[in-house]
């Protein structure tokens, strides 16, 4: 069994692109739909690296981020943000929750802009994980 990949988006059409890329380059994905049934199967998959979208329903990627990069268990897992907002955009959210009282977070390990080219992504996963 390859590495396990976590595919966060509430768009079905990039769940199936991603998922897609990550199978045929000898990963297994493991899909959710939102932050909140993402964050479930981040504590019981324990992934090895997550890819995860910004805007969704219920818990955003910001928010899961943030919860993921300040847990002791869990900051560790590399996180590949895949969003049609800007990089800027994502960083200065982090920031202003910053300073709002928050915990410092660092920058994911990669940030790729939709629509993406699956060779990219694929490029970007395996410089990962390996």
């Amino acid at each position: 069994m390859g590495k396990k990949v976590l595919v966060v988006d509430d768009d079905a059409d990039v769940r199936t692109f991603v998922t897609t890329v990550v199978e045929t380059n000898g990963y297994t994905p493991i899909v959710a739909t939102n932050g909140e049934e993402a964050m479930a199967k981040v504590r019981g998959d324990k992934p090895d690296l997550i890819v995860l979208d910004v805007l969704m329903p219920r818990e955003s990627g910001i928010r899961m981020y943030r919860e993921l990069k300040t847990d002791d268990a869990l900051k560790t897992i590399p996180v590949v943000i895949l969003s049609g907002i800007a990089k800027r955009t994502f960083l200065r959210s982090q920031a202003a929750l910053t300073e709002f009282g928050g915990q410092a977070v660092p920058e994911p390990v990669a940030y790729l802009e939709k629509p993406t080219e699956p060779e990219e992504l694929a490029g970007t996963i395996k410089k990962i994980l390996g």
